[in-house]
């Protein structure tokens, strides 16, 4: 194997190309991305970048002179406009041609805009980029009211943000419930409880209809009628995975790039990973796209490993998220679960909630709660659990129990 393109510098890609030279992939590596910059961390954008805590050179995955020292040919603000399966080659808008042994598509996805009247007032946004938050920063003063459209881990981080910042913030949410696809009832009432706390206003079951002002956004308005001022306006409303060049030269693809263990799709020369592929979970009886660090990590290294004649060791999913002083941390995947057990009490802001699902943990979430984050994650990949009566006695400590843990029965699908 004498070349491997990558399309996408995000973090799956990055990883990608740093991995394989480290493994000692002697062959040419070409990293392609549509931003100017190298590949960097995006968790922060809405957390510490936003908030001006961290330089756009500290999210940085590597220093840009890394890649050349390691003769990892990186092309930014490049665009790739189509994959040849055939001649296995891919071409660059512009018309470069360049040809692939092998082909790793992290194409990542796309934040899903607003289409209601109004949308494309100044004013109103999007948080995918760092680019796209440098468009926002100056907005972000005091006094300022900030509107977000969604209440999930992007629209909850920025709300908590703009707190900080002294904003004025309303979330529009059209579902019950703060977080609803991605966690249980308690650990929404617990992070609603918490913004409400901030001073953050919430309108659930609430569908926007559109937005009003004069050149730049002035206002949300309800489908019930109520008109709520914005001076800035943040959709948080999904994304849409970059599935256009897989589909292109036919690939598998079901809303995402399918894939199997190896990340491979069905193209065997061919890779998929990160935001816009779905694949095996590792300790989970189910095929999945998850939109995460851990994912575009855990995908760049079974690549690497596979181009490499290697075996990856993979891990439990894990995610986490950081509003005001509350670090969630995440290990398993929660959903089909039928007992939920409470570890902690959330008065006290420090707690975790195990889920299990025919008797065994597949998941929790920690809150202020690292050891029972890490327990978990633990106890999932080694395939052992905790009967709920000893998760609810806090006077054990959770290092104790996980040393004890026996193993789980087989699991229920």
């Amino acid at each position: 194997m004498t070349r491997v393109v990558i399309i996408g510098a995000g973090q799956a890609g990055g990883e990608t190309a740093q991995r394989l030279r480290q493994g000692g992939f002697e062959g040419a590596i070409v990293l392609i991305g549509e931003e100017p910059m190298p590949p960097y961390q995006r968790p922060p954008l809405s957390k510490a970048y936003l908030l001006g805590d961290l330089s756009i050179d500290r999210l940085l995955l590597r220093p840009a002179e890394k890649y050349a020292d390691e003769r990892i040919e990186f092309l930014p603000s490049a665009r790739v406009v189509a994959v040849d399966r055939t001649t296995k080659s891919v071409r660059l808008d512009g018309g470069r041609a360049l040809d692939y042994d092998a082909l790793v598509i992290a194409t990542g996805a796309t934040p899903r805009r607003l289409t209601l009247p109004g949308a494309a007032l100044n004013g109103v946004h999007v948080l995918r980029t760092a680019a796209d938050v440098d468009a926002m920063r100056a907005a972000f003063r005091p006094g300022a009211s900030l509107v977000v459209i969604g209440a999930g881990y992007i629209g909850l981080e920025a709300a908590a943000v703009a707190r900080k910042r002294g904003l004025n913030v309303t979330v529009i949410e059209a579902a019950d419930r703060p977080l609803a696809r991605v966690t249980s009832p308690e650990m929404s009432a617990f992070f609603l409880a918490e913004h409400q706390r901030q001073g953050v206003r919430f309108l659930l079951g609430a569908t926007p209809e559109r937005l009003i002002g004069e050149g730049k956004v002035e206002a949300v308005v309800l489908a019930s009628g109520e008109k709520i001022a914005a001076d800035i306006v943040i959709a948080g409303i999904g994304v849409t995975p970059n599935t256009a060049l897989a589909e292109a030269c036919a690939l598998q693809v079901d809303n995402c790039i399918v894939t199997d263990a190896q990340c491979r799709t069905s193209d065997p020369d061919i890779f998929a990973i990160g935001d816009c592929a779905a694949r095996p979970i590792a300790h989970f009886d189910r095929t999945c796209r998850l939109e995460s660090v851990h994912n575009a990590v855990e995908g760049a290294k079974i690549v690497a490993a596979a181009l490499l004649g290697q075996q990856a060791a993979v891990e439990t999913p894990w995610f986490w998220s950081d509003q005001y002083d509350l670090k969630l941390q995440i290990a398993g995947l929660f959903q089909g679960y039928d007992q939920i057990v409470m570890r902690g009490d959330p008065s006290e802001r420090t707690f975790a909630c195990f889920y299990y699902k025919g008797g065994r943990i597949i998941a929790v979430d920690a809150v202020n709660k690292p050891a029972e984050f890490l327990g978990a994650k633990m106890l999932i990949q080694t395939g052992r659990t905790i009967a709920p009566d000893l998760i609810r006695d806090t006077a054990q400590p959770m290092k104790e129990l996980v040393a004890a843990a026996a193993p789980a029965g087989p699991q229920r699908t």
